[in-house]
């Protein structure tokens, strides 16, 4: 703990509920036997805790925990399951400081963000909460006979994380799964498990019985041994493209239930009727969250030639006034890479795109800071490129960092067809005063979650996920709960048995 200063106030939020280890097994927070691992300071590189990440044993260990429990647990009526997520969402509600300072130091993300992300986490609890009270299947009559469904809980579900917004999307995937009856194992990033273990332990406050809900901590190997094992009945997992397809593969092999969450290269299309300050503040919005480490994000902001010149020149202004700082900082607007490999991940898709001739108008290099206390933390600044076009690597590739590509468009049927032209279909953006227009292109964009005259936002009664290469299934709103449940379908007959045998 020696490498955080008590007279930065702030983190004491975050020590306050800092896990003492990485794994949570049975309602009890374990030592895994796997590596020893530093949860690390995003701002300043240093180290907050050290514990032990997971090995095979300790994922048979929590898969037995969730499976020993499934029986008792599915039996639980959907009020009293209800009832668990809603006094989960009001408890996290009262120490919202406490776990959004957590986040911050876990993610390196601007403070603002993390409690806006903790909220989202707090709507999800409350929406599926109140949801699970009515949900429940059909009646069919057959004159007089009849038939009904139900929907019944998987079994055990092993869920994925991303380093992202670590803390919003355990509730997305949490939430649902414990709604239906399911018990969970999960996953985070290894670059960021503290808030998901925090709220492990928060809901065994709230009532949730031991081994419903087991976290843990470790690099891909962890999350191999979930997707392959044989008593986990459905994977929710939330990353790359790559990776996604490896957790499929895996999945594939005794045909286990999936959802798919993965990566994107949106289009944001600037008509040239648009509002230009608003236009600009939409492509913020789709750039530059989380230090672009957004999977929706709009990064080919696609501008009307009419317009271009000038929505470029005010982007790029308002791109150079964004503070790079200290997470904790209030006015921050900018916090720090997740780590090193990310870092220079971003670094070299700068190179590349210079080399195939696009301009670098703001940013484009890291950024040291002048606290010493933040030169151990990595910073790079908000970055515009232009004279893109549509081969550029810098364009086709998802860069995870704070980088929008400018290109130029003349028609609408043109940029339909350019803005298509990608294996990704995870979001996207229309910016228009005319909403006849916005409807009709939007209409024809190939992408799960769309915009208008907006970006990034996502209410969780509106379900969220991709498009071809981006995903499978969805998360949020009431068309989630169909991904942590099957439907039985039971025939009733009330008279004699139909039957042509004699």
């Amino acid at each position: 703990m020696s490498a955080l200063k008590p007279s930065r106030g702030s983190l004491n939020h975050a020590l306050k509920i800092l896990p003492p280890t990485l794994n949570w097994i049975n309602n009890e927070f374990v030592k895994g036997n796997g590596e020893a691992y530093d949860a690390v300071c995003k701002a300043t590189g240093k180290s907050v805790m050290t514990s032990t990440m997971a090995n095979s044993q300790d994922v048979d260990f929590a898969i037995s925990c969730a499976k020993k429990s499934f029986d008792s647990y599915r039996k639980l009526s959907p009020a009293e399951r209800s009832d668990i997520l809603l006094k989960a969402a009001s408890l996290l509600e009262s120490r919202i400081s406490d776990f959004a300072h957590l986040e911050c130091l876990d993610t390196g993300k601007p403070y603002y963000e993390a409690e806006i992300d903790t909220g989202t986490g707090i709507e999800c609890l409350k929406l599926i909460g109140g949801i699970m009270q009515d949900y429940h299947g059909n009646h069919y009559s057959f004159g007089d006979s009849f038939g009904y469904t139900t929907h019944e809980p998987l079994g055990v579900i092993g869920a994925i994380g991303p380093w992202n917004y670590p803390l919003q999307t355990a509730c997305w995937k949490i939430a649902p799964a414990l709604a239906c009856g399911n018990t969970v194992v999960y996953k985070p990033s290894e670059y960021t498990p503290l808030t998901t273990l925090a709220l492990a332990s928060l809901f065994k406050e709230v009532g949730l019985p031991s081994g419903v809900l087991n976290i843990v901590s470790g690099a891909g190997n962890v999350g191999s041994f979930i997707s392959s094992h044989p008593s986990i009945s459905k994977v929710s997992f939330t990353g790359s493209v790559p990776t996604g397809t490896k957790v499929m593969n895996a999945c594939s092999r005794d045909l286990k239930k999936i959802t798919l969450e993965l990566g994107g290269k949106s289009p944001l299309i600037i008509f040239d009727d648009a509002d230009l300050d608003d236009s600009v503040s939409v492509a913020m919005n789709a750039n530059f969250f989380s230090q672009g480490a957004v999977c929706s994000n709009g990064t080919r902001v696609f501008v009307h030639k009419n317009i271009v010149d000038e929505f470029t020149r005010r982007f790029v202004e308002r791109s150079k006034k964004m503070k790079i700082g200290d997470p904790m900082a209030e006015d921050t607007k900018v916090g720090a890479i997740i780590c090193k490999m990310q870092y220079d991940k971003i670094l070299k898709y700068m190179d590349i795109a210079v080399n195939e001739g696009a301009e670098i108008l703001c940013g484009g290099k890291g950024v040291v800071m002048s606290d010493p206390e933040l030169q151990g933390g990595l910073y790079f600044p908000p970055t515009v490129l232009g004279g893109c076009t549509d081969d550029m690597v810098c364009v086709k590739e998802e860069i995870f960092g704070p980088v929008a590509s400018i290109l130029t468009f003349e028609s609408e049927a043109e940029v339909i067809s350019r803005a298509n032209d990608s294996s990704f279909g995870l979001a996207a953006g229309v910016c228009t005063k005319d909403l006849s227009r916005a409807y009709r292109v939007i209409s024809s964009l190939e992408a799960g979650h769309c915009n208008i005259n907006s970006y990034n936002m996502f209410p969780p009664q509106l379900p969220f996920g991709g498009f071809k290469m981006s995903g499978i299934g969805r998360e949020l709103g009431r068309e989630c709960l169909n991904y942590y449940s099957q439907s039985k379908s039971v025939y009733v007959e009330t008279g004699k048995p139909w039957c042509p045998f004699d």
